[in-house]
């Protein structure tokens, strides 16, 4: 087969080499006669239809609980760079199970049935001798019946738990702080 050459065509120019301007012109539009649509077409226009674009999202910000700024320090002075360090409750372990392992430990401390020594890393030393004047003053080991919690800032757990002594029911308030990364007993108080 034989392959057919097409003509280039050489654009116009004037006689004197250079190029002439373009110009254009503005179409005008003729009007369209709408004819009547029908129910089932007009459904299809009314359609909605699909975004090209998103839509801006409004990035909402979770508000962090305040970490509280001064773990209680009964009235000590501490250097600056050694001072007790506040820890946020989400680097702390978790405190329910925290809580009643603790409160059971006291409760058998104060019945003469484990040594205090053993909750000395958790508690702090002005409630540590609080804790070492009342061991054995109970003649048996409560059951804790109950556990309510409040956190009121981030860092601060307070407990009060409802013991069961043979016929009778007793508090138990416990205030923990996180300090140095641990839960540190800051308040013990049997009612």
């Amino acid at each position: 087969m034989r392959e057919r050459s097409v003509p280039r065509l050489r654009p116009l120019l004037p006689s004197g080499g250079e190029s002439v301007p373009m110009t254009t012109s503005t179409l005008i539009s003729r009007p369209v006669s709408l004819l009547p649509i029908s129910s089932d077409q007009s459904e299809l226009w009314n359609h909605p239809m699909l975004d090209l674009y998103k839509h801006q999202v409004q990035s909402t910000v979770i508000q962090q609980p305040l970490l509280y700024s001064i773990p209680s320090n009964f009235g000590e002075d501490f250097d600056p760079e050694f001072a007790p360090q506040p820890t946020s409750a989400s680097d702390l372990p978790e405190v329910h199970a925290w809580t009643l392992k603790f409160a059971t430990s006291v409760l058998e401390i104060w019945a003469a049935k484990r040594q205090p020594g053993q909750l000395a890393r958790w508690c702090h030393h002005t409630v540590y001798t609080q804790l070492i004047t009342r061991v054995g003053s109970l003649h048996d080991v409560g059951r804790i019946r109950k556990l309510h919690q409040c956190q009121p800032l981030d860092g601060i757990c307070e407990s009060a738990l409802t013991v069961r002594f043979e016929d009778r029911i007793r508090s138990l308030a416990i205030r923990f702080e996180g300090v140095d990364h641990r839960w540190l007993c800051t308040s013990l108080t049997l009612l």
